[in-house]
């Protein structure tokens, strides 16, 4: 316990650094909010927005209530919640996070506990969640988040581009395939793939690491002594430098998810390995000019199988929030069958945030609307091993991040040294060399608490 609480007290004065530069961490009051006001801080992706554009839905059931949305990019919104979460400044009731932060900020005292609001509301049915999920938002068996909506990583890929260029890819790819196919289907009309270059823990390491993972790399061995110039770690991370180099999209190193999501939606990419619950967009007509013509594949694999991520974007409570109970008829709200219902009749099925409850993949419209890709989605989040990640035994859990408090900061300098390296900026050894002596200051501090 005594790394736990040096990590909190860090992490509060990286808050507090935070709210600095941001200058948004003033208390609760300084946002201009009243006694009415609810204030929701999430992530500006697409099914977000729709839940912000169904919210008057929830203010027409709850008069009393008024909501007041803060949507940031995915980097920011970390930033910007973990400082105001750990140092307690109580402006926001209710967070956007992840099953990243979730145990780790509930055994720190800084979420409530979802678990009674769970079982004492009428027909929430919290045993719904897909287990895998559950399990990653629950510490000491209570819930601390539920998930709004959940997803594991797959490939994505023109099947008439495939078909046209008579590329066949086996029912489990393998990287190597994946290479050959983009390198063979670049042109100066489309990308071969669309890869994540973007600095960020949540942004280029989330696909890299799972890339990493199943080369056979790991961050650190059984002893915390740090492996990232490992042979393993850097044929991993050189191979996918070369590729989203030599056959990848223009601008790698500043494309996250919504760049990549954009290029394979407009027809510019042919394919791209991320996240499951980009079908949102991919598959909705008013956003995507390929509906109907994108295959899904499992997680790439080289050695470790499967490789696919666990994540989900949850809403929590703050443990300074003082409107608990309205923030919870909120999330209860966001997060409930009804909602997804909601979502399928007034957007359209394709919209339905995936991936959280068991029940969403009865419902008859979005089977239907989900036939290329939801029971993949379902079997990807379910079959994730975020319990052993790697080919060799680690002292770590996480797919695609590392369930230690300290990766948030490791995570977004190593990327930034990655990133680097797929601008042409530095070589992958030299960014994997300063990346081995940022995770030794964290291997040593493990080490010396054994």
């Amino acid at each position: 316990m005594m790394r736990r609480r040096r990590t909190a007290t860090r992490i509060a004065a990286v808050g507090a650094t935070t709210c600095l530069v941001l200058a948004a961490c003033a208390g609760p009051g300084s946002l201009g909010t009243s006694d009415r006001t609810l204030t929701v801080a999430m992530v500006s992706n697409s099914q977000m927005q729709d839940a912000r554009e169904l919210s008057d839905r929830f203010e027409a059931d709850n008069p009393d209530i008024d909501l007041r949305f803060v949507t940031l990019s995915e980097n920011e919104a970390r930033a910007k919640i973990t400082a105001s979460t750990a140092m307690g400044g109580g402006e926001f009731d209710v967070v956007m996070i992840s099953n990243y932060e979730t145990p780790q900020w509930a055994e720190n005292g800084w979420l409530r506990n979802l678990s009674d609001y769970a079982d004492e509301t009428e027909g929430y049915d919290s045993d719904d969640i897909i287990p895998t999920l559950r399990e990653s938002l629950s510490y000491e068996d209570d819930l601390y988040a539920v998930p709004f909506y959940g997803e594991s990583s797959f490939l994505m890929y023109r099947e008439d581009i495939f078909a046209e260029a008579g590329i066949e890819l086996s029912e489990k790819p393998t990287w190597q395939e994946v290479a050959d196919a983009a390198e063979q289907l670049d042109s100066p009309d489309m990308s071969g793939i669309c890869l994540r270059g973007k600095p960020g823990w949540g942004e280029l390491l989330a696909p890299l690491d799972t890339v990493v993972n199943t080369f056979g790399g790991r961050w650190f061995d059984e002893d915390w002594n740090p492996q990232l110039t490992s042979p393993e770690f850097t044929e991993a991370v050189q191979f996918y430098v070369d590729l989203v180099r030599e056959n990848g999209q223009a601008g790698a190193a500043t494309s996250g998810f919504t760049e990549c999501a954009t290029q394979l939606a407009q027809g510019q990419t042919a394919m791209w390995y991320d996240a499951t619950s980009a079908v949102s967009t991919l598959e909705d007509p008013a956003a995507s000019e390929v509906v109907g013509k994108i295959g899904y594949a499992p997680a790439p694999v080289v050695e470790k199988d499967p490789s696919g991520w666990l994540y989900t974007w949850a809403l929590g409570i703050p443990e300074a929030s003082e409107k608990p109970d309205e923030a919870w008829d909120f999330i209860s709200w966001m997060t409930d069958k009804d909602y997804l219902q909601l979502v399928g009749e007034e957007l359209g099925w394709e919209r339905v945030p995936p991936g959280s409850r068991l029940s969403t993949y009865e419902i008859p419209e979005y089977r239907e609307a989900a036939e290329r890709y939801g029971d993949l989605t379902l079997e990807s989040i379910e079959g994730a091993t975020p319990e052993a990640p790697t080919v060799d035994p680690v002292p770590y859990t996480g797919v695609q991040f590392l369930a230690i408090p300290e990766f948030q900061d490791l995570g977004t300098r190593v990327s930034q040294q990655i990133s680097a390296a797929i601008a042409g900026q530095q070589t992958v050894e030299e960014a994997l060399e300063q990346s081995q002596q940022y995770a030794e200051v964290v291997g040593e501090s493990y080490r010396e608490d054994r």
